[in-house]
């Protein structure tokens, strides 16, 4: 029997060790008494259109922050952040024909696994920095402590950033007529800003066309709003379950605090916390697939999480890096289609490539990240299946984290501006530059 709170029966891996019982609770009654982030039918339709990604119909465009910070709230940032998606997505459907999905790694990604719990400097050793909904940055005894009132700001800043998401998608900022205005600022002078305004402008050649030939383009909602779906890693299960509802139509139960949710390389234990919550909620859900996992594990995991084999229902996010992505993703594609097992699969080429430079800077090559998409969409045509989307920590700040690209960043440029709390993202240029090589192979598959 599944309830939202069966997972506490569960060893539950990456929890911060919250120091106050009361606190906890309190904040979880907080949670459980605020109103859905997002709502059950969104999420139905989320798993509709990746449905259509597994049968090769589609394909999904998965891309944001590493960790939203609380000190990030302006809406230029969210804005900025959702140009180069829709860049993004232009340039892909552009390029293939099939539709993008959309959905971002935003509202919500307030949390990070880590891979040791206690960070030491000297002899002081902490609670490691978990993310904004649990802890702080500095190294302070204070800033370490887990508190659980971050839970409730975690919330209403996602409802802040998706009260500004949905303005922007479905009230005129997505229009189509609006693709030159969605190039940055630094990326517009660049070639892969240059190679962008050409196609803009086959786009509002061709609506113009339309509009010559009698079409009433004002009545096409799809040409003037876009579909745009929030995930995060569902990590904080106290903040999971606090937000979790019974639908009224269906009985069926929805984390309702994104449409989306991800278990993660360090949480997928198949009798573990995680998979126990997500296993009984609705959601689409997605799951990290890394070079430890094995081909079995993989489908057994699978299996638990979607035991009526619902289209749509699965994600699987390949993060294995460049070197060794040709060598193990055959093995787990192949043992889910002997099982018949029905999942979307998806490429992450930022996590197994990254490496640190300068002492102790974390950092990643383009080169590394668009060797690796290559591979996978290799990988899927030698199989005959469907290469279905890519994975991407991505900023709409002209941050200089990943090293080559357009601009061809060189390590000594790293410094100039470095801001992530986590990990390395893309910029915008490098983010466009990336969509545009992805376009040529969704191109290629296509005969575009």
């Amino acid at each position: 029997m599944w309830s939202p709170d069966s997972w506490r029966g569960r060893e539950a891996c990456q929890q911060p060790r919250w120091p106050d019982a009361e606190e906890l609770k309190s904040s979880e009654s907080a949670l459980a008494a605020q109103p859905p982030l997002v709502f059950a039918g969104e999420a139905r339709r989320l798993t509709a259109e990746l449905a259509d990604v597994a049968a090769g119909r589609a394909f999904l465009l998965q891309a944001g922050d590493c960790a939203e910070s609380f000190h990030v709230t302006g809406a230029d940032a969210i804005r900025d952040k959702l140009k180069v998606i829709l860049q993004m997505a232009v340039a892909l459907t552009y390029a293939s024909g099939v539709p993008v999905v959309k959905v971002g790694r935003i509202a919500g990604q307030f949390a990070k696994p880590r891979s040791r719990e206690i960070e030491t400097v000297g002899d002081v050793s902490l609670e490691a920095f978990r993310g904004h909904i649990v802890n702080d940055e500095p190294f302070t005894p204070a800033a370490r402590r887990p508190d659980a009132a971050r839970m409730l700001t975690a919330y209403h800043q996602s409802a802040s950033t998706l009260n500004l998401l949905r303005a922007f998608t479905k009230g005129g900022f997505a229009d189509l007529s609006r693709v030159h205005a969605w190039n940055q600022e630094f990326v517009e002078d660049s070639a892969m800003g240059q190679r962008y305004a050409i196609i803009a402008d086959e786009i509002e050649r061709a609506m113009a066309f339309m509009r010559a030939c009698g079409i009433d383009l004002s009545k096409e909602a799809s040409l003037h709003e876009v579909d745009f779906y929030v995930s995060h890693e569902a990590l904080i299960l106290n903040y999971e379950e606090a937000l979790t509802r019974q639908d009224s139509l269906t009985g069926d139960w929805y984390d309702c605090s994104a449409h989306m949710l991800w278990i993660g390389n360090r949480t997928r234990q198949l009798d573990g916390a995680h998979v126990e919550f997500l296993r009984g909620v609705q959601n689409p859900l997605g799951m990290k697939v890394g070079v430890d996992l094995a081909p079995h594990e993989t489908a057994a995991l699978c299996e638990r999480l979607n035991p009526d084999n619902t289209p749509g229902r699965i994600t699987l996010i390949s993060r294995m890096g460049r070197d060794v992505i040709t060598d193990l993703l055959p093995g787990h594609i192949e043992e889910l289609r002997r099982r018949g097992i029905n999942v979307v699969w998806t490429c992450d080429p930022m996590h197994g490539n990254t490496f640190t430079t300068n002492g102790d800077v974390k950092t990643r090559r383009f080169d590394d990240i668009i060797a690796e998409v290559r591979s996978f969409f290799a990988v899927h045509r030698d199989l005959g299946t469907w290469a279905g989307g890519v994975h991407l920590e991505l900023t709409g700040d002209d941050v200089t984290e990943c090293l080559g690209g357009g601009r061809a960043l060189s390590e000594s440029d790293l410094a100039l501006n470095y801001t992530t709390m986590c990990d390395p993202r893309l910029n915008a240029s490098q983010s466009l530059d990336l969509a545009f090589q992805i376009a040529e192979l969704l191109g290629d598959r296509y005969g575009a």
